[in-house]
């Protein structure tokens, strides 16, 4: 049976899946004072954190409309999986959602379903490359369903920025009951609960940060040899080289994927941020 994965543009698909005919990448707009783009191919990370540096408004999103998402869904695909940017950070999961009730309200009845990854960036793309797996070992929309949405929840999402003004400007750090001054090189160690950002320890400089991700993960993650480690960066590829190492000197796992922050990722991370996910 045919299906189809659509995913936001904060999702970092892999180059090899990015003209996929089973992938769609819808994307989101990105502002950064008068500077308005969107996170499609174009998008020029470069110039982005450039136009970020130098402006002294915090840079915005815009989610996609449900008729882009409604078009997406428009196709030969019998099954369609969603996966979306968390609805704590985006109304991307709602505009989804929205788009399938104009979907069957236009068109009738299909298999879409629309996951709210409860993550960011290289938390989508686990869920992607999950869904696709169970696809291509012949499970059906119902169980792909449940499946994914239990793993959704054993799955973990660590990260380290250099910079947290964006998400504390945006409101997003609710969930961090206190953030240490940056000249004293204190890093807090973030992960996304459920899709609420909490701070789950710090420690001085970035690798030490990064050193704790990696033992948090061997703590919490059973059989990690069965799993997909990702980690995406955003303009720092050696540093996203040292966190690969610091993991696989402590176990080893299914594949193991490195991806360069998008435009969404880019904006909420900031120049020099890890995501890790397991």
């Amino acid at each position: 049976m045919k299906y189809k994965i659509v995913v936001d543009s904060c999702c970092e698909l892999p180059d090899k899946y990015k003209m996929d005919e089973r992938f769609q990448r819808i994307p989101l707009g990105l502002e950064v004072g008068d500077y308005m783009i969107l996170d499609d191919e174009s998008f020029n990370q470069k110039e982005f954190l450039e136009k970020v540096s130098a402006c002294p408004q915090c840079p915005k999103s815009s989610c996609p409309s449900p008729e882009r998402f409604m078009e997406a869904y428009h196709c030969e695909a019998e099954e369609i999986y969603v996966i979306t940017l968390s609805s704590h950070l985006s109304g991307s999961y709602n505009s989804a959602e929205l788009g399938r009730s104009l979907y069957i309200e236009k068109y009738g009845e299909k298999k879409i379903h629309v996951v709210d990854s409860e993550s960011a960036s290289c938390g989508e793309t686990q869920l992607a490359m999950r869904i696709m797996r169970y696809k291509e070992a012949g499970l059906s929309f119902e169980e792909t369903v449940e499946k994914i949405e239990v793993f959704k929840r054993k799955m973990r999402t660590y990260f380290v920025l250099d910079n947290l003004e964006t998400l504390r400007k945006n409101g997003r750090l609710s969930g961090v009951k206190a953030l240490v001054a940056s000249t004293l090189n204190i890093k807090p160690v973030m992960i996304g609960n459920l899709g609420v950002i909490e701070q789950k320890g710090q420690a001085i400089g970035i690798n030490k940060a990064l050193a704790k991700i990696a033992d948090h993960l061997m703590s919490e993650i059973a059989h990690p040899e069965k799993r997909s480690l990702i980690i995406s960066h955003c303009n720092c590829p050696q540093r996203a080289e040292y966190m690969r190492n610091l993991m696989e000197k402590r176990a080893s796992y299914k594949n193991v994927m490195i991806l360069d922050m998008a435009g969404i990722s880019s904006m909420y991370a900031n120049d020099g941020g890890i995501i890790v996910t397991l």
